[in-house]
């Protein structure tokens, strides 16, 4: 199996998974911090879930939040910052050319909020393609993982990322997978990606927290 360089966008926690914040504005004065957390939790079971592939060389996160930069660097990942600073496309291209750059040859971009990844999930997900695929999220429209085995990665993500990625010539890939395709932008994906099982440090923060997604 070829070695996969996935990269991950993380924007600065500021603005970070708003449509969250009804769920985490529950906590008053405490909202922000509660915030915080939640996304770093996401974001840590994401990455570490990521590194566990046996597919994966390495993860690099591209980011200007240094608070998200100390957390997976911790973790093992690397990181570039958020140089183009145009969007999620931008960055997500700048990433591959990053580890490109550092020898990568096979490139992913995968979302940082998919605290329900298996790694063994992204490993059979990863060894199905040859050329440029992408896996479709759990409501079929948006994408959780864009791939390019050779060439460029050209990101299409956004509304409708599915569509426009099928459409620039990715295949989509099959398989079950159901905490690859499980992003979580509401209340109740996160309740779906905790039913599925979500990884420690989110268990660990939802155990801990007087509220439930639901």
């Amino acid at each position: 199996m070829q070695p996969w360089s996935l990269v991950v966008p993380a924007k600065l926690l500021s603005r970070a998974k708003t449509r969250l914040a009804p769920l985490t504005g529950r906590f008053g004065d405490d909202a922000p911090a509660r915030h915080r957390e939640l996304v770093l939790a996401m974001l840590a079971d994401t990455v570490a879930a990521a590194l566990a592939s046996p597919a994966v060389a390495g993860v690099l996160v591209v980011t200007d939040d240094p608070g998200v930069g100390d957390l997976v660097r911790s973790l093992g990942a690397r990181t570039v910052p958020d140089t183009p600073d145009r969007g999620l496309n931008a960055a997500l291209a700048h990433g591959a050319a990053a580890a490109r750059v550092a020898g990568a040859g096979a490139v992913a971009a995968m979302s940082s909020d998919l605290p329900a990844l298996r790694p063994a999930e992204l490993t059979e997900a990863l060894a199905g393609v040859s050329g440029r695929g992408f896996v479709a999220d759990a409501e079929g429209t948006g994408t959780t993982l864009l791939c390019a085995a050779a060439g460029g990665l050209e990101p299409r993500f956004g509304p409708g990322s599915a569509a426009a990625h099928a459409a620039g010539g990715a295949v989509a890939l099959g398989g079950e997978w159901p905490g690859l395709r499980r992003d979580v932008d509401t209340a109740a994906d996160l309740e779906a990606a905790r039913a599925l099982g979500v990884g420690p440090r989110t268990t660990r923060l939802l155990a801990a927290t007087p509220w439930s997604p639901g």
